[in-house]
């Protein structure tokens, strides 16, 4: 499964080849342009939340949060990690992907992954343009974060 965010309308060509051999995509909000999103469902199909820059008629539809299931796990879908508003753990939630701070993470809590894969639009200070991969088998989840050669 591919993860990305914060495209900021921008979806380089880097990352549509990094994520083309996805089953899933996320967009972790930030998308900026309907563009971006029809142009990764082209490639798998695309679950993506409303960002803070999603404002136009068309940024609507999108959900602030979402609960994707992915085989047996379940994974939570927000763009502002500040913004959570429940216990992932007692959710049973296996990770969290979010973006907005344009910063790739990957951590461990309380048993929970909670994932970031950065910026995959125009570049932010020093801060690497990139992507992430989730792989689930049966109820283990694993994860890459992905630096694209821009």
């Amino acid at each position: 499964m591919g993860v990305i965010s914060d495209t900021h309308g921008m979806l380089r060509p880097e990352a549509i080849d990094t994520l083309r051999d996805s089953e899933l995509i996320i967009h972790a909000g930030d998308v900026g342009d309907p563009d971006v999103l029809e142009r990764l469902r082209a490639v798998a199909p695309t679950i993506a939340v409303r960002g803070n820059i999603d404002t136009g008629r068309w940024a609507r539809s999108l959900p602030l949060s979402e609960v994707v299931e992915v085989g047996d796990l379940r994974l939570y879908v927000i763009h502002d990690l500040s913004e959570l508003d429940l216990d992932p753990k007692a959710a049973e939630l296996a990770g969290v992907i979010s973006g907005h701070s344009h910063r790739p993470n990957a951590e461990l809590r309380e048993g929970v992954l909670f994932l970031n894969p950065g910026s995959a639009g125009p570049r932010r200070f020093t801060l690497p343009v990139g992507v992430a991969k989730l792989r689930v088998v049966g109820t283990r989840l694993s994860h890459e974060l992905i630096e694209l050669k821009v």
